[in-house]
C-alpha cells in the first residue's frame, strides 16, 4: 500500500475518480493510451451529465489527465477553469499494443493479461503500480475532497493500490465511461482505506470497459 504521509489522526479526505466519456476507440474496443482522441458526440453528452452529480461535492482540487478526452470530460462537467493538469493521471502506455483490441493481441499472444504482462514498448505492471503509488503518496498530504479525471485502467490501478492490493487485481475492476467512483477511509481512520463507491454511472454511460 502506498504510504500515508500525514499524522495518525481521523481523516476526512475523499478522492473521486471520474472516467472520461466515450471516444471512437471506446466503441471499437481499441487500446487508447497516448493516442489523443477527443470525445464522440455521445461522450460529450454523458460528460455534461456529470455536472449535477459532481457540482455539490465542492472539490478543493480538481486534477485531470493531460489527454484530450479527459480534459474535455472535465470541462464539460464544469471544472475546466479550475482544473490542474496531472501527468501521473495518464492512461497506461500500451506501447506496441496501442490501437489494438484485446482480440487482436491475443491472436498473437493467447495468454496475454495486461495486469500481469504489461505491454511491449510501453508500461509494465510495476511501472503503473509505482506511478499510482507516487500519486497516492502526494495526494495523502491533505484531508481535502479531490476529483481526478482519468482513464479506465489507470483508475482501476489507483483503486487497487489505494487498498493495498497487487496491481494484477485491477483486472476485476471494470468502469463505464463517464462513471464516478470514490476512495476514502473506513471510520475516518488513516490505516483503513476503502473503496466507498465504484462505477456509478448515468443511463448515458457506455461500457463497462477498461481499455481507454
Amino acid at each position: 500500500m502506498a504510504p500515508w504521509d500525514g499524522e495518525r489522526r481521523a481523516v476526512d479526505m475523499k478522492i473521486y475518480l471520474v472516467r472520461h466519456g466515450e471516444t471512437a476507440w471506446t466503441l471499437s474496443g481499441q487500446h487508447t493510451g497516448v493516442t489523443d482522441l477527443g470525445l464522440t458526440a455521445h461522450g460529450e453528452e454523458e460528460s455534461r451529465a456529470l455536472a449535477p452529480r459532481l457540482r455539490p461535492l465542492a472539490f478543493a482540487r480538481v486534477l485531470v489527465s493531460p489527454r484530450l478526452r479527459a480534459r474535455q470530460t472535465c470541462a464539460l462537467a464544469g471544472f475546466g477553469e479550475v482544473s490542474e493538469l496531472e501527468p501521473d493521471l495518464a492512461e497506461w502506455d500500451y506501447g506496441r499494443y496501442e490501437g489494438l483490441s484485446s482480440e487482436d493481441i491475443r491472436r498473437e499472444n493467447p495468454e496475454w493479461n495486461i495486469w500481469r504482462d504489461g505491454c511491449p514498448g510501453g508500461e509494465s505492471p510495476a511501472d503503473v503500480s509505482a506511478r499510482a503509488d507516487r500519486l497516492i503518496s502526494r495526494l495523502c498530504t491533505t484531508q481535502d475532497t479531490i476529483a481526478l479525471f482519468s482513464h479506465g485502467q489507470f483508475s482501476a490501478a489507483l483503486a487497487v493500490r489505494w487498498i493495498g492490493l497487487a496491481l494484477v487485481e485491477g483486472q476485476h475492476f471494470a468502469l463505464h465511461t463517464a462513471s464516478v467512483s470514490a476512495l476514502g477511509f473506513a471510520g475516518h481512520h488513516p490505516d483503513r482505506r476503502m473503496i466507498e463507491l465504484w462505477n456509478e454511472r448515468s443511463t448515458l454511460s457506455s461500457g463497462p470497459t477498461q481499455r481507454q
